[in-house]
């Protein structure tokens, strides 16, 4: 059995989402199942170094995790020729400073997103791994779900006829921190801290809408700071100075329009977290996270409006629930196995950081909608 071992600068993993989804699901399950199979005689075996500010917190996931690699300096850690990648997961405002740094340092280069601030940004980093030869890719989590992967299959077997239009709910009740703890960090609702629902979510909104449904090509957008004051994680009061809510709609090139409400401050009383409602000529269905449901054209029933009356049709009995023909991976998890098979073996990896570029660009337009409400078109990025 031929071994490629792959050493990892993972900087910023302290965070949430780099503890949760990247190191713990992701790095430390493919390091279990050993490594990630190329052939039947080749593995890749992932090596992180855990880098970060806080000493005392890589060393717990160091415990937790049997990891023995962490530093501070991510210097020393760009110097050592075995770290051939290197991930990013923290805070946007951070990014672009070491991303240069390991581009510097000649290692492949695998983001979180936002990639960066603004869309210039963005396009500088991705031309700097393009001129260096280095490979290079965005976290797009949500295209390996279970429900977009099954909404995704039943486009491509024309399910759905001609897509008319998409309705996308997302978000929950983030506690406002001061009888029940945050469930997300305080930075999220400061502006001056790279904070804002839109330029988190909208990043989301362009990869999925440009390959499971069709190119952006407008966009219209509604911003709002519903809860003023929240409390942080030293339980000191702050004024929220991002928006925590926004209300977009987009127009795609093939005529669908897509609208998405995400929200964190919303009660949730619908299949999951993210819901996806497609509808088309010849049926519709609604995906979550895992699931997804349908109704064809023949199934779907002739209500008639009447307010007077109690209503006599069932609406959810008509759809069907899609089955599961093979077991998911994390999502997370499922990129990575792309990426390091693309560093090693150099397999098709489209997700490069000029896609990241695209999230940032459709993220300011949607700032620059709200701020002149009215419709913003977004025109293809030049790289």
């Amino acid at each position: 059995m031929k071994e490629h071992t792959v050493g990892i600068i993972m900087n910023g993993v302290t965070g949430r989402m780099g503890t949760n989804q990247h190191l713990l699901r992701s790095i430390l399950e493919i390091r279990k199942q050993g490594g990630v199979k190329t052939g039947t005689a080749e593995t890749i075996i992932p090596d992180p170094v855990l880098v970060g500010r806080d000493e005392n917190k890589l060393r717990k996931l160091c415990e937790m995790t049997g990891i023995r690699k962490m530093s501070t300096n991510l210097d020393e850690v760009l110097k050592d020729p075995g770290n051939i990648i290197y991930f990013d997961a923290q805070t946007t405002g951070r990014r672009a400073d070491a991303v240069r740094k390991a581009v510097n340092a000649a290692k492949h280069i695998y983001c979180e997103k936002p990639i960066a601030n603004s869309t210039e940004v963005a396009l500088e980093l991705y031309n700097l791994c393009k001129k260096a030869g280095l490979k290079n890719g965005v976290v797009q989590d949500k295209l390996w779900l279970p429900g977009i992967v099954k909404l995704k299959r039943l486009i491509d077997q024309g399910f759905f006829g001609r897509i008319l239009s998409l309705r996308g709910e997302f978000g929950y009740w983030v506690f406002e921190g001061d009888t029940i703890p945050a469930q997300r960090p305080s930075w999220n609702y400061r502006k001056e801290d790279d904070g804002g629902i839109i330029s988190d979510m909208l990043c989301h909104w362009r990869y999925v809408l440009d390959n499971v449904f069709g190119k952006v090509r407008a966009v219209s957008c509604l911003g709002a700071t519903h809860i003023p004051e929240r409390v942080d994680e030293k339980g000191d009061r702050y004024k929220c100075t991002a928006e925590d809510s926004a209300y977009a709609t987009f127009e795609l090139e093939n005529g669908i329009i897509a609208h998405f409400n995400s929200s964190w401050t919303v009660r949730v009383r619908r299949d999951d977290l993210l819901t996806i409602q497609v509808d088309g000529t010849k049926g519709s269905a609604v995906a979550g996270l895992r699931e997804c449901y349908t109704q064809s054209y023949g199934n779907t029933p002739k209500p008639v409006w009447n307010p007077d009356m109690p209503q006599t049709i069932d609406f959810f009995s008509g759809w069907s629930r899609v089955p599961e023909h093979e077991p998911f991976e994390n999502a997370f998890k499922a990129q990575w196995e792309l990426f390091l098979k693309h560093v090693v073996k150099d397999e098709p990896f489209p997700w490069t950081l000029y896609e990241g570029a695209k999230g940032v660009q459709l993220a300011e337009k949607g700032l620059e909608s709200w701020a002149k409400r009215c419709w913003v078109d977004v025109p293809d990025l030049t790289n």
